[in-house]
């Protein structure tokens, strides 16, 4: 780049030289020591013109040199700022990717515990369906499957219908499926008491005696021996009624059925 101020100092120097020159040629017109007075002064006002014009130079240099730095600098620092820029952005793309996957994250979770809530529900329900349960039943506590009791529970709602042909099937098959359950006394003398209602009285004999046997201390159990006399009866077998009746009233002596049998009893005399 040339110098701004190159061609004016040239032309300065050069409008000096030819004052100097015209001064030389007026100064032959005077004497020797004002002539040489008169070249020195002129040669130190040139001197001192130089210096100045070569400080300005100087600094005009100095001036550009400063301006190519700074526009350097601002060139790279826009750099700089584009740089920081584009990286701001980056992490913005970045920022709103890891939202996206948190929040897919998110919701895939709750999608997952909701199934887990379902599967937890169904395993609960069909342990449910295998779990103990605790029941009463003619005064005895105990435990069963829950299938078993809604068998049991549905033979005993065939029998309270009347059809006890049909309740005798059902708690035949009961007692089949379920020997050792804590129905089993329970069924028995139902099972009896349905067999006695179709007129089968030897077999509703056989299943109150497997009640007496079972369990000689059940609830039922004067109600079944009771309901054997009445089978004898049926059967034409008052021996039999009668000696069933006194077994009654000897095991079970304050049993509402040993009241029923001791005042049959005074029939038999």
């Amino acid at each position: 780049m040339r110098p701004i101020a190159s061609l004016p100092a040239f032309k300065l120097t050069l409008a000096i030289a030819l004052a100097s020159l015209s001064f030389v040629a007026s100064a032959a017109l005077f004497g020797d020591d004002e002539a040489r007075r008169a070249i020195l002064d002129l040669r130190q006002r040139l001197e001192a013109t130089q210096q100045k014009l070569d400080a300005t130079q100087q600094r005009l240099e100095t001036t550009q040199q400063s301006v190519k730095s700074q526009s350097e600098d601002n060139a790279n620092l826009r750099r700089s700022l584009l740089d920081l820029q584009n990286q701001i952005e980056g992490l913005k793309k970045e920022q709103a990717g890891m939202r996206g996957s948190f929040e897919q994250f998110l919701k895939e979770l709750s999608e997952v515990q909701l199934k887990q809530k379902d599967v937890l529900q169904t395993v609960d329900t069909r342990l449910s369906k295998f779990e103990p349960i605790k029941v009463v039943l003619d005064g005895l506590e105990f435990q069963v499957d829950p299938a078993e009791k809604k068998q049991f529970d549905a033979a005993l709602v065939v029998f309270r219908t009347g059809d006890f042909a049909a309740a005798q099937n059902s708690l035949l098959a009961f007692l089949l499926k379920y020997p050792a359950s804590g129905y089993a006394s329970s069924s028995l003398f139902w099972l009896g008491n349905a067999q006695y209602a179709t007129k089968d009285y030897k077999e509703s004999i056989a299943n109150f005696r497997k009640l007496l046997s079972l369990s000689p201390e059940h609830p039922r159990a004067p109600e079944a021996m009771l309901a054997i006399s009445n089978c004898w009866v049926e059967l034409k077998d008052l021996k039999a009624a009668k000696k069933a009746m006194e077994d009654l009233v000897k095991l079970h002596p304050n049993s509402e059925a040993a009241q029923t049998a001791k005042q049959r009893l005074t029939r038999f005399k």
